[in-house]
């Protein structure tokens, strides 16, 4: 029988099932990665993550989301490889490779992991939109929800991946769940956007609710905590040192100045480990 090592993985309870492809191409399917991904199967998660060999840099870091779409980036999944590839190499740095950024992970003395990203791009093109916007700190969407009062002008950035936060007064009064899946998929994101909910609750914090591209309602986002944090102080309501606060926990993001870096610095966790029958995979559908 073949196997591959998994690792079921969480950072603030955004899961992950890491397998580890460094020795052989695995080349998963999307029905695959809906099987891994699917909670009533034996895993469940909300990213399959691949770690396979890099040129440029100790592993390179290949993310699906639940939905079977090969995606970009997730802040918290490099938090969870960095962590098991500083262990493995007995250092405290490590680089990862994603598809569009090279990472630098930081295992710290009280076992969190930082994670040191691209400087954020804000130019229509980038994040991407479909049409010309003046200024992305406030683009032209609106949206009047069943719950809540309308939603518009929210900020959108791109981390490694395309978010629109709208800021509002209260996050717990809207029913994300019923308005991320059309925001999410709006003419305006070609391809389409993580949402979130931004509250600002100190000079220095925010509460962030958010629907993930391709996974849904998550307990944490590391590239949306990062993005919410910079458009807030794009906006002038905090400084470039900000504690978001997700369902899952809170993530220390900074937006560096002096190369425009975002340093964000949270928890890695080991839920445990195991050897993924390649036979029983290949049976799941294509």
């Amino acid at each position: 029988m073949t196997t591959i090592a998994l690792r079921k993985m969480n950072g603030l309870g955004n899961d992950f099932a890491v397998l580890d492809a460094r020795a052989g191409a695995l080349g998963l399917t999307g029905g695959q990665v809906l099987w891994l991904g699917d909670r009533a199967g034996p895993v469940g998660c909300d990213q399959v993550i691949v770690m396979e060999p890099s040129k440029r840099a100790d592993v390179f870091m290949r993310i699906y989301n639940s939905d079977g779409g090969e995606v970009e980036a997730c802040g918290n999944a490099a938090r969870c490889v960095g962590a098991v590839m500083a262990q493995e190499l007995g250092r405290e740095s490590v680089a990862i490779e994603t598809s569009v950024d090279l990472l630098n992970a930081t295992r710290n003395p009280d076992g969190s992991v930082t994670v040191e990203s691209m400087a954020p791009r804000f130019d229509w093109q980038d994040i991407p939109l479909s049409r010309a916007q003046e200024d992305t700190v406030a683009i032209d969407l609106e949206i009047r929800p069943e719950q809540g009062p309308p939603l518009s002008k929210p900020s959108a950035v791109n981390v490694g991946n395309p978010h629109c936060i709208f800021w509002v007064e209260d996050a717990d009064a809207y029913d994300l769940a019923a308005i991320g899946p059309t925001l999410e998929t709006d003419p305006l994101f070609p391809e389409r956007a993580n949402i979130s909910l931004a509250q600002l609750i100190a000079p220095e914090a925010l509460k962030l609710l958010v629907w993930e591209r391709g996974a849904g309602l998550t307990q944490a986002c590391g590239t949306a905590a990062c993005a919410a944090a910079v458009a807030a102080h794009r906006k002038g309501l905090t400084g470039r040192n900000v504690t978001v606060h997700l369902p899952g926990g809170a993530l220390e993001i900074e937006w560096r100045e002096s190369d425009g870096h975002i340093l964000m610095t949270g928890p890695a966790a080991l839920d445990y480990e195991a050897a993924l029958d390649m036979e029983t995979l290949a049976l799941e559908p294509a």
